[in-house]
């Protein structure tokens, strides 16, 4: 236990949570080949697609709505750090809205390589996002003082198992 009273720093959790988001999407793109190889069904597919959707929507949105406003208050160095990482999370949501209506069109004879191909292009994105992420500031993710926080995960930091 760190000497705030939490299990672990926030940016230690903010790694386990891209490494959860990480393994999620490796997981979606191995669904998406077993469908193009006819096996997984479109519907087990949507779903799995549309979960992973709005993990990765609730993790941004929780960290624009509050994590980047705590770090920007005890650290006011890395606005720009944080207005960059505000922007990528706008293409994101772009490429999560894509995706969504790609996937809504799978059964409906869409072709499936334009859902796989949006797909790579939001796991390239994200790889290179969540890097540059956790450069820049676990760090201060690590020194940050939220006492709010120290006993219940705020929502950028949790998984699907731990969902309130």
């Amino acid at each position: 236990m760190t000497s705030h009273g939490r299990l672990t720093a926030f940016g230690n959790q903010l790694i386990e949570v891209h490494l959860w988001l990480r393994e999620e999407l490796a997981a979606l793109r191995q669904d998406v080949d077993a469908y193009l190889a006819g096996g997984t069904r479109v519907r087990e597919l949507r779903t799995h697609c549309l979960t992973f959707c709005s993990a990765l929507d609730r993790h941004h949105n929780g960290e624009n709505d509050l994590a980047f406003a705590k770090v920007a208050e005890q650290f006011p160095e890395l606005s720009p750090v944080l207005e960059e990482l505000r922007r990528d999370h706008q293409l994101v949501d772009d490429s999560l809205q894509r995706l969504e209506t790609l996937v809504g069109a799978l059964d409906r004879e869409a072709d499936p390589t334009e859902f796989r191909r949006e797909l790579d292009s939001l796991a390239a994105l994200i790889e290179t996002h969540f890097t540059y992420e956790e450069k820049r500031i676990v760090s201060a993710l690590n020194a940050l003082q939220v006492p709010s926080w120290d006993h219940t995960r705020p929502a950028f930091l949790l998984t699907h198992d731990e969902e309130r």
